[in-house]
């Protein structure tokens, strides 16, 4: 797809774009976005490195920003921050995502990981902290601390990205 063109839409579902070919092809919005991400995700479990905030928020805000429920998500990392397996650990509802620290440890373990980024999604658009957030990753950090694993950031992804780091909660 060298040559994306993206017409009008024809419904909300549906957008134009061109093949190497130049042939136009009537795509649904959300196997485009699947193809999105399921790219980005190939590019990063290939070994590519998250070195910057900005980088892991435009990953993450493609891989989550789409979901009509609320999604928990790990990437953990090695010791020089490669993505060793990016995945979803809990889904929610349209508000909520119950997450359980003894699961979460299990995982970082599995894949002997150095480190991990935190990130879920707010369905409502909203990229703002609750109190929620900021305490499940409190204990998380703590629980991950005891097997030397670092938590890194938690985004909140909303209409924008917030990061934990950045605002000094972590």
């Amino acid at each position: 797809m060298h040559n994306v063109k993206v017409f009008p839409k024809v419904s909300n579902n549906i957008v134009h774009i061109a093949d190497v070919s130049g042939i136009y092809h009537a795509v649904e919005r959300a196997e485009l976005i699947k193809v999105a991400q399921n790219s980005i995700t190939d590019k990063f479990i290939q070994g590519e490195a998250l070195t910057s905030s900005i980088k892991t928020a435009n990953y993450l805000q493609v891989l989550l920003g789409d979901y009509e429920h609320e999604v928990f998500y790990a990437i953990w990392l090695n010791s020089q921050h490669k993505v060793l397996k990016a995945q979803e650990l809990f889904r929610g509802t349209i508000n909520a995502a119950s997450v359980y620290p003894r699961e979460v440890v299990k995982e970082g373990l599995a894949v002997n990981a150095a480190a991990v980024i935190f990130a879920h999604n707010h369905p409502s658009g909203t990229q703002e902290l609750s109190r929620a957030d900021i305490e499940i990753t409190k204990r998380l950090k703590e629980a991950l601390k005891l097997f030397e694993i670092n938590t890194l950031d938690h985004f909140v992804i909303g209409a924008k990205v917030t990061s934990m780091a950045e605002k000094g909660l972590l």
